[in-house]
């Protein structure tokens, strides 16, 4: 597949009542095509996790967005998702494109840059690249790895790097001064309402130019 044109990865932290009203409103801060959303919802078993599927199915296709599903090639399938992104420890990118063929787009997370050049000769389309920052919800993958070893990564992949982990407005500048993209949580999905959802997306997305 071609590398996505989105600029902007909104990742979802579980699914939960008011989520697609703040996917939606992400989504329409912004101009279509410019950002993307992974459901990202590890509780959820496979009947439930496709029943979110389709509903933010729905509120993407008409916002112009992309939709990824994290780890589960088979509903991402299912529910005509345009992605799955894999977690480091999920499907091999390899073995996700054998599954998929080009039906979806792939993604992949990384900790390194031997994680991200494995990803990469697998065929996966895009990569994220973190903790670049420090963040409580990627403590688990060690300290921040910082811009300078995102950079590298950047410089020696060929396709789409995002950068995650703290990634937040006042630190959306220099992390794009890399030749990065950006992959949030927190700083607009992981707010509480919509408003507040639909202001977190337009100040990152003027701070990196989607606006």
């Amino acid at each position: 597949m071609t590398a996505p044109a989105f600029r902007l990865l909104l990742i979802t932290d579980g699914m939960d009542a008011t989520t697609a009203q703040r996917v939606d409103a992400a989504l329409g801060a912004l101009p279509a095509g410019t950002a993307a959303v992974q459901l990202r919802a590890k509780a959820l078993d496979g009947r439930a996790l496709t029943d979110a599927a389709l509903l933010l199915r729905e509120v993407t296709r008409a916002r112009g967005a992309m939709l990824l599903v994290n780890d589960r090639v088979d509903v991402a399938l299912a529910v005509g998702a345009d992605g799955v992104h894999l977690p480091g420890k999920g499907l091999p990118a390899k073995a996700a494109r054998r599954v998929c063929g080009d039906r979806l787009l792939i993604g992949a997370s990384t900790h390194s840059l031997d994680e991200a050049r494995m990803a990469q000769a697998g065929g996966a389309d895009y990569v994220t690249f973190g903790p670049v920052f420090a963040t409580p919800s990627k403590a688990a993958f060690g300290p921040p790895l910082g811009l300078e070893r995102l950079t590298e990564v950047v410089a020696t992949l060929a396709l789409p790097v995002f950068a995650l982990g703290g990634v937040d407005r006042g630190r959306a500048r220099a992390c794009v001064a890399t030749g990065a993209r950006l992959a949030c949580i927190g700083a607009v999905l992981g707010r509480t309402d919509a408003a507040e959802v639909a202001h977190g997306s337009r100040a990152l997305g003027a701070e990196i130019g989607l606006l």
